[in-house]
């Protein structure tokens, strides 16, 4: 079963992430809360994965990300947003944001988002990708995304293709026909040539450096 928090300053939007949630068989959102309760209420639930306001009046989104990526065994976390752009986005990228999903994104999507992020992949809503790319290049590009994945082997281009596309590494195990251990090793060294960069930065470079197909809303490429 996985295990969901959900944090946001709304309770009517909690509320309606909680229903559309619970109608999925392997998914429980065991808390949900506003921000200033965050970090209390997160760390005695103990989810898998966090759904977590990118904007809130008491404390903001940031903030509680930033102390919950500091905890041993952290939970994978999605920011919510209302807007394609934010100025946020960037830093909550930085941060070690697992992913960044609208509001308003589509029950099903959402589903699919939470198992993605349990499993240990990354998740970017289409309405924000252009968004978290531009910000995040912005903000931290100092060499071209061609320049750095020409450092990577064949095999890790590939591999950095798939991390592009959002899949956990069970899934790049099935689509390449690997171990998962051995999956778990080029993405660690594909992350580690890339400078250390976390999952969402490297499928964000992907996309970057043409990696990636391009895909449009609705999931059709």
């Amino acid at each position: 079963m996985i295990r969901v928090a959900v944090v946001d300053d709304e309770q009517l939007v909690r509320s309606g992430l909680r229903m559309i949630l619970g109608t999925a068989p392997d998914i429980e959102v065991v808390a949900d809360c506003g921000g200033g309760e965050a970090l209390d209420t997160v760390g005695r639930a103990a989810p898998d994965v966090v759904l977590l306001d990118i904007r809130m009046p008491d404390t903001d989104g940031l903030t509680v990300l930033r102390a919950l990526r500091t905890a041993a065994d952290p939970p994978a976390v999605a920011m919510l947003t209302t807007f394609a752009v934010d100025e946020y986005l960037a830093a909550a990228l930085r941060a070690g944001a697992a992913g960044f999903l609208l509001k308003d994104t589509d029950p099903e999507q959402l589903v699919r988002a939470v198992r993605t992020l349990a499993e240990g992949g990354s998740v970017l809503d289409p309405g924000v990708t252009r968004a978290v790319i531009g910000g995040y290049l912005a903000a931290e590009a100092e060499t071209t995304a061609a320049e750095a994945v020409r450092a990577l082997t064949p095999r890790e281009r590939e591999v950095l293709a798939l991390l592009g596309e959002g899949l956990a590494n069970p899934q790049i195990a099935e689509r390449m026909g690997l171990a998962p251990s051995t999956v778990k090793d080029h993405v660690r060294a594909v992350l580690g040539k890339l400078g250390g960069l976390n999952r969402v930065q490297a499928a964000i470079l992907a996309d970057r450096a043409g990696l990636v197909a391009v895909r449009r809303p609705g999931g059709e490429q």
